[in-house]
């Protein structure tokens, strides 16, 4: 399991220009909505992450505990669920590389809910306390995204909630140094994580992970 801690973290690193794309316009708009005095921004910003990062951990939790309902009493092989892991993050590195969109589709599923969530959010504007920064993490947790749906299928095949919410809670943190890179306004790295190339590079990285997972599904298959 620290390996999936671990490959969970790094695939939530190497997403980061795609949450730049995803969330960097909720972000700077928390950010401009905040004190002018850097120092200031800081408490509202980690509260907002931390919001984020719990809503991972609950829908991985959610997942982890179907996943071990499907594996315990249903009978259903734990290794088909590693390979359904796999498939996802191959798809995910075709997704932000350009190359095959699929996962569109999946997030289109998401948007149902978060149309539910969305108004809520809107009564949550200005930002004005810690407290209000931290509910409006919690509920952008849930905003509809490939990158997040692809990881919640390894949290699907950890076994159990716990194991899922760790894995969901470690790729949270992966994607803390894109979303805090443009909330301090870190132009030149900016730049990096949402260069064509760079992203590319990132998603032939995820694919090949994939691949390195079906493998060894696969093994312990036959």
């Amino acid at each position: 399991m620290d390996l999936d801690f671990l490959s969970a973290f790094i695939i939530g690193f190497l997403g980061g220009g795609h949450c730049i794309s995803m969330c960097g316009g909720i972000t700077t708009m928390l950010t401009s909505a905040l004190p002018d005095q850097q120092q200031s921004k800081l408490p509202y910003l980690l509260s907002y992450n931390i919001g984020r990062i719990f809503s991972y951990s609950l829908i991985g939790a959610i997942a982890g505990f179907t996943g071990s309902i499907a594996v315990k009493s249903i009978g259903f092989p734990i290794v088909a669920l590693k390979m359904f892991a796999g498939i996802f993050l191959i798809l995910l590195g075709l997704y932000i590389g350009q190359w095959l969109m699929w996962l569109t589709k999946v997030e289109f599923i998401g948007k149902r809910l978060w149309k539910i969530l969305s108004p809520i959010s809107k009564k949550l504007i200005p930002i004005d306390t810690v407290k209000k920064s931290l509910l409006l993490g919690m509920l952008w947790g849930w905003l509809p995204c490939g990158l997040v749906y692809s990881t919640l299928t390894w949290s699907l095949a950890s076994g159990n909630a716990v194991n899922g919410a760790l894995i969901m809670t470690f790729f949270g943190l992966g994607t803390l140094p894109a979303l805090l890179t443009i909330s301090f306004g870190i132009i030149n790295i900016k730049l990096i994580l949402q260069n064509i190339l760079f992203r590319k590079l990132m998603a032939l990285l995820l694919i090949f992970y994939g691949l390195i997972t079906l493998k060894f599904a696969t093994e312990l298959m036959f």
